[in-house]
């Protein structure tokens, strides 16, 4: 087919305006598609391979509703500016975690219900039926909704894993959510304490104050390491930032600062790469020390390498 022009040399060094204009109908028509966000992101831990889920994401409004409950509304929309985002509303994210030991398929929290957390998994090439161990970090809803649905049983293969002082408290407050999804499950679940290992690369951390038993996990690869560190901190500006501020989903919100600053602190000293189940997706990153509280550092390449 004869190009509809000779872009000769000269044509191309003189210039656009060498170049055939081309009508403008029709360059609008591609329908919009919304916003997309994918459901896994995988990266390397020395040996093992560790897989992002994003089990759901929701803007909520209010945001101050929630978090900077004992900050004054104009320190908290200072702080908000500062980090160029809206005071108004908040987008929360719920990332469950993969570690691919080579021997056994771990799964930290289990998303917000059967379906969301099963076509995560899907999506990341996984099945349910895979997953050797669930490691639960703590018993809020949102990390333990997809452990049973309609159908049963999700993980049918699993050893379960969880603190002892979290599935004491929760026994006693008899919650919808722990009766009907843990509480059946009590006889598969090992309960542990500070310090337990579930599998080689694994320790178990008390962070008590989110929840009374609330707990972080420790990988560590061919001297890499990982703390999935859960919801010792919610969000990456105004617990970070600001990780004295009270947040209303903490059961004892002192001891959950404390904590958090104790957390921060570690991870900014030690400069580890922790994962968040609220942080903005893929809810992987670091930490710096700044103005008296934190920073957070997306991650963008260190760990695929």
């Amino acid at each position: 087919m004869t190009q509809p022009t000779d872009l000769t040399r000269r044509a191309v060094m003189g210039g656009v305006a060498a170049l055939p204009l081309l009508p403008a109908a029709g360059w609008a028509d591609a329908p919009m598609k919304g916003v997309s966000t994918p459901l896994h992101r995988r990266f390397k831990l020395g040996a093992f391979e560790v897989t992002m889920l994003l089990s759901g994401t929701v803007a909520r409004g209010e945001p101050q509703s929630i978090f900077g409950l004992n900050a004054s509304k104009e320190d908290f929309a200072a702080a908000s500016a500062a980090a160029n985002i809206p005071t108004d509303q908040a987008q929360f994210f719920f990332t469950p975690v993969v570690a691919n030991t080579g021997e056994k398929l771990v799964l930290f929290d289990t998303g917000l219900s059967p379906a969301s957390i099963t076509a995560a998994l899907e999506d990341a090439g996984y099945s349910a039926d895979q997953v050797d161990m669930v490691v639960l970090t703590h018993m809020h809803g949102d990390h333990i909704g997809g452990l049973m649905g309609d159908a049963g049983e999700t993980f049918n293969n699993a050893q379960l894993f969880a603190g002892q002082a979290e599935f004491d408290y929760w026994a006693k407050e008899k919650s919808d959510a722990f009766e009907g999804k843990v509480r059946p499950l009590a006889d598969k679940i090992s309960m542990v304490g500070d310090g337990a290992s579930g599998f080689s690369g694994h320790t178990a951390m008390a962070a008590f104050g989110h929840t009374p038993g609330h707990m972080v996990h420790m990988l560590e690869s061919e001297g890499q390491q990982l703390l999935i560190a859960a919801d010792f901190a919610n969000h990456y500006v105004w617990s970070l930032a600001h990780p004295d501020w009270h947040v209303r989903f903490d059961i004892d919100k002192e001891a959950a600062a404390k904590t958090r600053r104790r957390l921060l602190d570690m991870i900014a000293t030690d400069n580890l790469a922790f994962t968040g189940y609220h942080m903005p997706w893929p809810a992987v990153g670091y930490v710096e020390a700044k103005d008296g509280g934190f920073r957070y550092v997306p991650s963008s390449y260190q760990l695929m390498l």
